[in-house]
């Protein structure tokens, strides 16, 4: 089994067949980004899927207007926690029941579960929104570390969506650099959302703090993935190193059978 990070060595029994998968990486036949106007339409399709669109994101989105909704009419953390949490709960199952993917769904009920109890055992509504800012502000340092480490977190992320896995960080330096200048960008505008909210955190009310964190929800996430998209579109093709295996194990066993042939 080849690497999945460095090219191995070409044979020329294999060549013909090696030629196939980089083909397919650069025709966009095989799921993989084309060039021109079929590789920005791939970029935004494993961006939707990696990040859930933007149904993905109104699930996340939601629950905290609800919160806050809510508590402002009721002033009441118990019955406002337990309303986001349940819309949240209705909104996986509506995923449950239409066969879509949960793990957008799934994240969303566990982070409003999370702060529901934060929020119900402190008394303090405010907290209800403290483990997502918390959760927001480490992401924003993980994407701004990754990036001056050299090993984008970004790329960490989608390059199992393009099939080509870490084989941007050797093989492929014009996405490096696209996955970096991404994971600048989401960490930075992430951390600009975090310096917002935090002091409506410690010196805001409840109800400043709620609506905020609400209009704060959608708009930096668009703006990350949009920014992401032209990074990447901009990038040279995927390699789909899933296609370059199978290609060299199909060479194997035709190399195999065609010893055996002539051994005979």
């Amino acid at each position: 089994m080849p690497s999945i990070d460095k090219p191995a060595e070409q044979r020329p029994a294999d060549h013909e067949a090696r030629r196939a998968p980089r083909h397919a990486a650069r025709g966009g036949a095989q799921g993989t980004a084309p060039e021109g106007a079929d590789s920005r339409a791939v970029t935004e399709a494993a961006l939707f899927e990696a990040f859930g669109g933007v149904r993905g994101m109104v699930e996340t989105t939601v629950p905290g207007l609800v919160f806050v909704a809510f508590y402002t009419a009721k002033r009441d953390i118990h019955l406002a926690a337990l309303a986001a949490l349940g819309l949240s709960l209705l909104l996986g199952i509506a995923r449950l029941v239409r066969r879509d993917t949960l793990k957008h769904a799934f994240s969303g009920v566990f982070g409003v579960a999370i702060g529901a109890v934060f929020a119900m055992m402190s008394g303090d509504a405010k907290n209800f929104y403290l483990p997502g800012m918390l959760y927001t502000l480490g992401l924003a340092v993980a994407y701004i570390v990754s990036a001056l480490a050299g090993f984008p977190l970004m790329g960490l992320i989608l390059g199992p969506v393009f099939k080509e896995n870490l084989s941007w960080r050797t093989r492929n330096p014009g996405r490096k650099v696209a996955y970096t200048k991404a994971s600048w960008a989401w960490g930075l505008i992430l951390l600009a959302k975090s310096a917002i909210l935090f002091p409506l955190y410690w010196w805001g009310d409840v109800t400043h703090l709620g609506w905020v964190k609400v209009a704060l929800g959608i708009p930096p996430m668009l703006l990350s993935v949009y920014l992401t998209w032209i990074f990447l579109s901009k990038a040279p093709p995927p390699i789909d190193v899933f296609a370059e295996m199978e290609a060299e194990e199909a060479a194997q066993r035709a190399a195999e059978a065609e010893a055996k042939a002539t051994a005979r």
